[in-house]
């Protein structure tokens, strides 16, 4: 919210919006008001500011809609995602995407994403859902099956994250180098990779790259990122031939090479840090709190632009002054070889006209097959919410590339079984 709505108040077009903040915690809705209140008055604009606990009075009238909750909380959902999977022996790093803290997220959240769309189609039907809830993909093919009149944009900082990591290993000026970036939320991939010369040609990057992987001369071992080092993804380099947007730690539990419970030097070996996301779910509980204590001691927020996307859009949108972005869409024909129907992620075009994806024709037939093992999940737990059906629940998770290599059929029955019982009231009717 915070950085949002700073990202908004820097673009001259947009400065002077006017903000309609909905919670159902009446305290963080009054904290967020307040970090409002102050980002506009540094700002000095003449932006407003409202609060509303009722969804549909929040939304009369928006031209944009941007969504962030996370359905059942760190406490008490995120930490049953994690501990209940432990005791099956089956580890996680962040789990909130695919695996099967992904799966029971996407079961908790997609049934209030719903009931957005019906609130929106109400009183706002012409406006463009900007969503930053994860399970990215899973939320953005529900809503696209169930709700295709929404005109939705899913957003992630992945690429432009990642872009900062490889300009930052190869020494490169990140406004030299040119990039083509497609897949899916979390598994999309560098297609290309190349630096503007001076004599106006480019130079692929990517045997560069490769050699710093091989010499471990990279970000891994600079101690750039000395939480979460990039050892998974230059050893899947290696390996596939191509750079994937997500992180190691994250990409390392949407594959069956990395986490294995009886295999803890390889865990070791890429210091893939297990129980990351509930860390950093009290870290940013912490960070909130900081920031709000030191509006009430007056000390401002500090903000500058971040790399979130939903200010570009919703500047451009609004001006119709051009821009583009990475963002994930229905896969109408914007990458063959993939389901028509799934969501995926590729370069956007946004004017005033609104949201433009691009074709992406030329990923590798590897690519997609890795692809494919995400989408099968992915597709699986939509369709149990769309048909109310446990059975794909649990087909998703025996089909879970990380799952399905620790765990036997029966215990992942089990640990769906048990999982969806521990969530009780936060999952949907039907699972109750």
């Amino acid at each position: 919210m915070k950085n949002i709505i700073g990202d908004i108040l820097k673009f001259p077009a947009i400065s002077s919006s006017s903000f309609a903040l909905m919670d159902i915690d009446e305290k963080r809705l009054s904290e967020s008001e307040a970090v409002a209140k102050e980002l506009i008055a540094q700002s000095k604009s003449s932006a407003t500011v409202q609060t509303f606990k009722d969804q549909k009075n929040a939304l009369q009238n928006a031209d944009f809609v941007v969504v962030a909750f996370q359905i059942g909380g760190y406490q008490p959902c995120t930490v049953t995602d994690f501990e209940i999977p432990k005791k099956y022996n089956l580890q996680q790093t962040i789990g909130d995407t695919l695996g099967i803290g992904g799966i029971m997220r996407g079961l908790r959240t997609v049934p209030y994403l719903w009931a957005l769309c019906e609130d929106m189609l109400s009183v706002c039907p012409d406006a463009i859902l900007l969503q930053y809830v994860n399970p990215m993909a899973i939320n953005t093919w529900a809503i696209g099956a169930k709700y295709p009149a929404i005109k939705q944009i899913g957003l992630c900082h992945s690429v432009q994250g990642t872009l900062n990591e490889l300009a930052r290993d190869l020494g490169t000026d990140i406004t030299k180098i040119h990039y083509q970036v497609a897949g899916i939320n979390h598994l999309a991939f560098f297609l290309e990779l190349k630096e503007l010369q001076s004599d106006g040609t480019y130079k692929d990057l990517y045997p560069i790259l490769k050699i710093l992987g091989k010499k471990g001369n990279t970000s891994a071992n600079t101690g750039a990122n000395e939480r979460c080092p990039n050892f998974v993804r230059y050893k899947f380099l290696e390996h596939f031939g191509y750079f994937v947007t997500e992180s190691s730690e994250h990409f390392a539990e949407y594959v069956p090479w990395f986490i294995k419970s009886h295999k803890p030097d390889l865990i070791d070996h890429f210091k893939i840090p297990l129980d990351e996301y509930p860390k950093r779910c009290q870290e940013q509980i912490a960070e909130w709190k900081n920031l709000t204590t030191g509006i009430i001691n007056n000390v401002p927020p500090e903000h500058t632009k971040s790399h979130e996307y939903a200010a570009d859009i919703i500047n451009s949108v609004s001006s119709g002054v051009p821009c583009t972005i990475y963002g994930n869409v229905i896969n109408n024909g914007y990458i063959e070889g993939l389901p028509y129907n799934a969501a995926v992620e590729v370069p956007c075009l946004i004017d005033g006209a609104g949201v433009h994806p691009q074709r992406t024709l030329n990923i590798p037939p590897h690519l997609l097959a890795l692809i494919r093992t995400n989408i099968n999940v992915q597709e699986l737990t939509v369709l149990s919410l769309l048909n109310e059906d446990i059975e794909s629940v649990y087909h998703a998770a025996m089909l879970d590339p990380h799952t399905g290599a620790e765990l036997d059929l029966d215990q992942i029955k089990s640990l769906v079984n048990e999982l969806i019982r521990e969530h009780g009231e936060w999952m949907p009717s039907w699972l109750q």
